[in-house]
Order: structure tokens, then sequence, then C-alpha cells
């Protein structure tokens, strides 16, 4: 069972259980706690049976996402990443906003920026890869983090950022106490550039919030530095 699907049957227990110790001291009627756990559990089965986990992270998502800061750290997080990807040359074939949008595009957990990386991929297959390739990619993955570290002080996301990028640095070869100082580096090395392209950054904001077009991104990009 996917970890997802067990977050919600955890959420319908600790739903069940309450209405159960509450429901006699304030006269709450069985039946709505008794829905929602159902459906909950529903839901988780469905997830793990035919969805592959992506039913729950939907769900999950779309409760998340009635909250404003939410959703200003995912477009924040995920403009980071487009930047950088953009100015250093990286092209960028798609992004997604929420786990829904993902699900849509087929793309898993709650989607994210698409990068052309076959080149990547291809170097990672025989466990050697070039060193600015390798500079360039950790400091777009750790943009998102920068992005919302610039903006709101601190990250709620980036989890499967930093196990990409010390995935990625464990095959070549690093330690982790050097994958560690690497993950710091490319952090603030993406900050610095996104301080640096600041009202680019905004512009790209604005166009991703309005669900722009990658090439409309661009263009917002682009004019934001003239």
């Amino acid at each position: 069972m996917s970890q997802t699907a067990l977050n919600l049957v955890a959420i319908s227990v600790f739903i069940m259980t309450l209405s159960i110790l509450l429901g006699p001291l304030f006269n709450f009627s069985s039946t709505v706690p008794a829905i929602a756990t159902f459906t909950l559990l529903g839901i988780a089965t469905l997830d793990n049976f035919s969805l592959q986990g992506q039913g729950g992270t939907i769900f999950l998502d779309w409760i998340a996402s009635f909250s404003k800061e939410h959703r200003d750290r995912i477009v924040h997080h995920e403009a980071g990443h487009f930047l950088i990807a953009n100015l250093l040359g990286i092209p960028v074939t798609g992004y997604t906003l929420s786990a829904w949008e993902a699900w849509k595009q087929g793309q898993p957990g709650q989607g994210g920026v698409a990068f052309e990386d076959d080149e990547l991929a291809s170097q990672l297959k025989v466990g050697k890869i070039g060193a600015q390739m390798l500079d360039r990619y950790c400091t777009v993955w750790m943009a998102g983090i920068a992005a919302e570290t610039l903006v709101f002080n601190n990250a709620e996301g980036g989890k499967d950022d930093k196990s990409k990028l010390t995935g990625v640095l464990t095959i070549v070869g690093f330690s982790e106490s050097v994958c560690q100082q690497k993950l710091r580096f490319h952090t603030l090395q993406a900050k610095t550039l996104l301080e640096e392209n600041l009202s680019s950054y905004e512009a790209l904001v604005k166009a991703m919030e309005q669900r722009a077009s990658v090439a409309d991104c661009q263009t917002a990009i682009a004019n934001a530095k003239l």
C-alpha cells in the first residue's frame, strides 16, 4: 500500500475514533463521520489498486489547495525550477501546479516542472556525468527550495528534489557528507540567481498563475529583462 493510502487510512481511523469519543459529549450524529470515514477508506482502496498512489495524492492536494499560502508556495516553488532551468540552458517541456494537473498529463506525484533531460539520463546509465552538466541540474533541482526560502523565509516543499539530487550524486560516487555540502551550495547558488533575476522571476510567477504556456512563460521572462 502506498504511503498516501496509508495516510488516508490513518485519517479515517482518527475521524472515527474522535467521533466515538466526542459524539456523546456534543450530541454529534454518527452518520457524518461514518460517511467521511468510508469515503476516505474507499479512496485509499481505489488509490492502492487502480491509481498507483495518485488518487490519494490528488485528494490530499485538493484539500491543501484551499489554503492560499499553499497555492502560493507551489507556484513560487515551481517558478524557481522553471527560471533557473531557463537561465542555465536546460529546456523546459512543461509544468503542472497540482496533483490533478499532473495526473491529466500522465506525470507522477504532484507534478512540477518537466525538463528535457535525455542527455542526463544517458550519462547516468553508465554512471558518469560531466561536471558542468551535474552542476547545472543540481542547481535547478535546488531552485524550488531556494525560491520558497527567498519568498517565504523557509521551504516546506522540496523533499523529492533533495532525494533526486542525493540519488544522482550517490550514483556518481559522492559520499553522504559531500552530498549535503553540495545540497547547501546549489541551494545558495540558485537563490543568488533568483535574486539577480528577480523581475524575471516575478513575471514568471504571474504567468504561471495564469497557466500560461511554456512559450508564453519564456516570453514573460525575456520581456522582464528589457
